[in-house]
């Protein structure tokens, strides 16, 4: 078994640092084919999805190494503009390399991508968005390709505010002459982030975090250093560890301007937040009080990547709790591993009612990325032992996640 032991119902306690964020990181990577120079990314998390997206940079001509947390990315060679298959259906994100090829090497050929299976996540704005660019693109036996040969600036308005799209148009676009617009942008960190890192390169990329995006295309780029956001989902992770062990812990590494919409549902539900500069003290109740009503939405609202452990933090609360889930059709895949701990939820459709009760001990088994994370914070809350699988899924978007929860006190085995 390729899994954890834990042990629950341990109190937590001390401080730990949120590493960089694994949304943030992988565009970036992706970005930094368009230097054609040496980047330096600083506060890197050493992730399998990183790992996967070396091997992709390696395939297309980058030399990469990781030097600590510093990942050193040397696109000075990358001439190739294919991505094999094998590498393209490991994650859902490698899809940002369709944008960044069309950019710097003006066509492109990947297939669909892969990833978390989380219902309907379609690429085709991302493919519309492009075309708008004047990029053809031919989907033939599950492969895209893309020529670039008539690409041209647009005004593009996307019809739901997607963070992939959005990476995309703006990879396609950097280095293209003109001006390009995109209206009802995506507005998450994760694209400032990217945006900031682009703009270190030489880019002119203005409006990053509101819905409306201008991008004034530089013949080239250059090379430049950058350190990563920290992940607002961990931070999010760790903090409904403490809701469900009734601890208090200290967060470092974090950005208050991030976890709003999380941090006011754990407030709701009883908790003590306080931020001082880039860190953060959580002191959970000891009786937690339920959410009357969570719906997950594009950012600043609440994060769907977030939804997993707070339901899982609201099964220790004392009341009924009510999440609505409208960005992800299939992000309930944790419901019936948690009734296998004795929770009380009741799901129709993208509605989950959620009873508060005491939790146990079982054999549970991830589904997903966020549900493995989830399901680890039941379990710290949970009487007796758990046996959690899957946890492949977990070492997607966290590093060590049992080294940094048995750094505060938890009784964790990886087997």
């Amino acid at each position: 078994m390729n899994g954890y032991i834990i042990n629950g119902g341990r109190r937590l306690g001390g401080r730990v640092r949120v590493h960089g964020a694994k949304n943030a990181v992988l565009p970036i990577m992706a970005a930094a084919v368009l230097s054609g120079d040496v980047c330096r990314i600083y506060d890197s998390p050493l992730l399998s999805d990183v790992i996967h997206t070396v091997k992709i940079l390696e395939t297309i001509g980058c030399s990469v190494s990781l030097e600590g947390d510093m990942l050193k990315i040397d696109a000075l060679s990358a001439d190739r503009w294919e991505i094999p298959e094998d590498l393209m259906r490991e994650m859902r994100s490698s899809i940002i390399f369709l944008g960044a090829l069309c950019g710097k090497m003006g066509k492109a050929r990947l297939c669909s991508p892969g990833g978390c299976e989380l219902g309907n996540r379609p690429i085709d704005l991302h493919l519309k968005a492009l075309r708008e660019l004047g990029i053809e693109i031919r989907e033939e036996n599950g492969f895209i390709e893309a020529s670039c040969e008539r690409m041209h600036p647009a005004d593009i308005h996307l019809s739901f505010p997607s963070v992939g799209a959005t990476e995309n148009i703006i990879l396609a676009s950097v280095r293209l002459k003109g001006e390009t617009t995109i209206s009802n942008a995506a507005k998450e960190p994760e694209i400032v982030d990217m945006c900031d890192f682009l703009n270190k390169m030489g880019a002119d990329i203005s409006g990053a975090g509101t819905e409306f995006i201008r991008i004034k295309g530089k013949a080239s780029l250059h090379g430049a250093e950058h350190k990563i956001i920290p992940d607002r989902i961990v931070a999010s992770t760790l903090m409904c560890a403490a809701m469900t062990t009734k601890s208090e812990i200290e967060l470092l590494n974090v950005r208050k301007e991030h976890l709003g919409a999380v941090v006011s549902v754990l407030r709701e539900s009883g908790a003590k937040i306080e931020f001082f500069k880039d860190k953060m003290y959580i002191r959970a109740p000891e009786k937690a009080l339920p959410a009357d009503m969570i719906k997950t939405q594009v950012y600043p609202g609440f994060p769907t990547d977030a939804q997993s452990v707070v339901m899982a933090a609201l099964c220790y609360s004392e009341g009924t709790s009510v999440i609505v889930e409208n960005i992800f059709d299939s992000r309930y895949k944790i419901i019936p591993e948690l009734k296998k701990m004795g929770a009380d939820i009741l799901q129709d459709a993208r509605v989950a009612i959620i009873k508060g009760s005491s939790l146990r001990g079982a054999r549970i088994r991830a589904m997903d990325l966020r549900g493995g994370a989830a399901l680890t914070v039941a379990a710290l809350g949970a009487q007796g032992e758990s046996r959690l699988e899957g946890i492949e899924y977990i070492d997607r978007g966290y590093v060590k996640l049992e080294d940094m929860l048995n750094g505060l006190g938890a009784d964790i085995v990886r087997v």
